[in-house]
């Protein structure tokens, strides 16, 4: 699986940076113009992006596996300037010993504006794992995006995202949806006239279904229950658990975006509140922490 992702990676750079000649250089909007550091969709040119994150856990819904996985994430991405983006990121998993490169993505999606304050995104992303990858998401083939956000004057800003993830190998698709309430402080001015500093306290509640467990269970995990007996049994059994829609946890987060120059560094810690958690049977070799802290931070240059 891994040959056509190569493929698609370097397809998408040699896009992406055929295409760079189209970028113009803007300034940020100032203040009055209450835009995040990275909402590409907001500016009124091409812009194209890369750098790297790194991410110290690999978490998904606040289900993560018992060893802590840190991970790489090297990403491209051109946003034209009617909204419409296009995006790469790879999966680097430094810690293994063999076949680091665990996986990707790409994406294409479209960002628009509805009203000043009301704004929105749709987006489709197609995923890759390698055979051997044990990251807790690596049944989901596809992933189908909606999200809205409206701008409470210079309070709140509530959002809300739907997710329907198609899952592989005959399991059964996922729906997630996401509400979450943030606020914006803003600094302009740090080290130069038209740097920025954003940070964004963040209030999250995700739920939905459960049912890339199964994949994952099956075919990743040995689940020991009295006698040895193969995940795909004990699987089986919960099959109706992990298709009902669920409160999935509540996280906590403070997206920090700073903005100098060219470039864009990004801090964000979460800490995640687990809930509905599998049963301790079904769930012998997973993490069965009720709570989990993680942070993902980068630098971007932008043109």
């Amino acid at each position: 699986m891994i040959k056509p992702l190569q493929k698609l990676l370097l397809f998408v750079l040699f896009s992406l940076a055929s295409n760079i000649a189209l970028c113009q250089t803007g300034t940020m909007p100032g203040e009055d113009g209450k835009t995040k550091g990275d909402d590409d969709g907001a500016d009124q040119h091409n812009i194209f992006k890369f750098g790297a994150n790194y991410l110290s856990n690999i978490v998904f819904m606040g289900r993560t596996d018992t060893a802590k996985t840190p991970v790489i994430l090297p990403e491209l991405k051109y946003t034209f300037s009617n909204g419409i983006f296009l995006s790469a990121t790879a999966n680097y998993i430094p810690q293994k010993k063999k076949k680091k490169f665990d996986g990707g993505d790409v994406s294409a999606g479209y960002n628009f504006d509805i009203t000043d304050n009301f704004s929105g995104s749709a987006s489709y992303t197609k995923l890759f794992y390698t055979a051997g990858s044990t990251q807790i998401a690596s049944s989901i083939s596809s992933t189908f995006n909606a999200s809205l956000s409206y701008d409470i004057g210079t309070i709140l800003s509530p959002s809300i995202n739907v997710d329907y993830d198609l899952n592989g190998k005959s399991i059964s698709n996922d729906v997630f949806i996401d509400a979450d309430v943030s606020h914006d402080f803003i600094h302009k001015g740090i080290f130069g006239d038209e740097d920025i500093l954003l940070v964004s306290p963040t209030i999250s509640v995700n739920t939905g279904t459960q049912n890339f467990y199964n994949s994952y269970l099956t075919n990743v995990k040995k689940i020991k229950a009295g006698k040895t007996k193969k995940a795909t049994d004990l699987a089986t059994q919960y099959t109706g658990t992990l298709s009902q829609f669920k409160l999935l946890d509540f996280e906590i987060s403070a997206p920090l975006d700073y903005k100098t120059g060219h470039f864009l560094f990004q801090f964000t810690p979460t800490y995640a509140i687990v809930k509905n958690q599998l049963p301790a049977a079904l769930a012998a070799r997973l993490s069965n922490a009720s709570s989990v802290f993680y942070f993902e931070t980068g630098v971007f240059m932008k043109f």
